[in-house]
């Protein structure tokens, strides 16, 4: 009887034990990664485990509020992962995040001075930069020039009639219209608001769809002149197109970060700092930004890139133009709920 305990107790720790590595939970040599979907080289992720002798379990999100409700909640091992700016924020304020150690650090100088020390988290105290971009206007040179699209007003011309789609997204739409009138798009005050929502209205003509990852392809398709959108997406659609180009209208955009944090959940300390330091270094990020696409923080990498890419305005605008931009602030639930309110008002009644 002892012998079928004592195998049973044997069985279920293996059994156990099992369960934790297919969860990527247990073992010294473990680093559990969260990122967004398809966010980084996996060449890299391999050249990682081989040079450090750390296995990378990876996990994907589709969201920064899936993400943030799923660590809330617990059941996660996650020992890094990848929230937006404003979720950054919202992490560390809900007592999420674990700070950097920067005494375990290396290369932070890689990182240019305009990505470091942002608002939502002053300091970089949980954060470092992990790719950037920004929100802008899609235009197709076969039907729209350069000069007709420099600014957020001109989208309110009645030459765009019937001929601008939009990217499905409350506080960049709202956003750029409170941009297009001088105002902050971290705007609080309700009459403002009210105010850029009427401005929505009067735009309503020229808006063809209001859509979400199918603008990618309508636009690829030449369904439309112009769209609002963001930079990553807008690589997505000039790689299927070649006569759609990228704008930052030169008054300034929203300006998002994605970062790399320590969760409170995390485990491998030694893991991570050895995965943060990896991909500092210039020659990984350089290849991480050629495979993802999207722009990157780290300076160093960004000479690495060939100079078509360092040197195209459309992804790397100019300086003066990411200092007009502004990075979206962590709103009250009050807030938010007006925005998405109004923008939901001007979706329905669009005429």
């Amino acid at each position: 009887m002892a012998a079928v305990i004592l195998a049973a107790v044997i069985g279920l720790a293996f059994w156990s034990n099992s369960l934790q590595k297919a969860q990527g939970a247990t073992g010294d040599n473990t680093l559990n990664l969260a990122n967004w979907g398809d966010y980084i080289d996996p060449a890299l992720v391999k050249k990682f485990e081989k040079e450090s002798g750390y296995h990378v379990n990876l996990e994907t999100f589709d969201s920064n509020e899936a993400m943030y409700t799923k660590i809330q909640q617990g059941g996660t091992s996650y020992d890094l992962t990848v929230p937006s700016e404003y979720m950054v924020e919202k992490m560390a304020r809900a007592k999420m995040l674990i700070p950097l150690d920067k005494s375990k650090l290396h290369g932070l100088n890689n990182y240019g001075s305009l990505y470091m020390n942002r608002s939502f988290d002053p300091g970089n105290k949980y954060s470092l930069p992990y790719f950037w971009g920004t929100l802008g206007i899609i235009y197709n040179d076969k039907f729209v020039s350069a000069e007709e699209v420099q600014h957020w007003n001109d989208l309110w011309s009645p030459k765009f009639k019937d001929n601008i789609m939009l990217i499905d997204s409350a506080r960049d739409i709202m956003g750029f219209s409170l941009r297009s009138m001088g105002k902050s798009m971290n705007t609080t005050d309700p009459n403002t608001l009210a105010l850029a929502k009427a401005k929505l209205d009067q735009m309503s003509p020229n808006v063809k769809a209001v859509v979400a990852d199918e603008i990618k392809m309508y636009m690829a398709a030449d369904e439309s002149a112009l769209a609002v959108d963001w930079s990553g997406e807008a690589a997505d659609m000039m790689a299927n197109n070649s006569h759609l180009r990228y704008v930052v209208p030169s008054e300034g955009s929203n300006l998002w970060f994605d970062n790399l944090v320590i969760p409170k959940t995390a485990k491998h300390f030694k893991a991570i700092y050895a995965f943060l330091n990896f991909i500092t270094k210039p020659k990984n990020a350089a290849q991480n930004a050629e495979y993802v696409g999207y722009s990157t923080p780290n300076t160093a990498a960004l000479k690495l890139l060939p100079k078509s890419v360092r040197n195209d305005k459309q992804f790397y605008p100019d300086a003066d133009v990411i200092k007009k931009s502004e990075v979206y602030k962590d709103l009250s639930p009050k807030t938010v709920g007006l925005y998405n309110d109004l923008y939901l008002e001007f979706k329905m009644y669009r005429r």
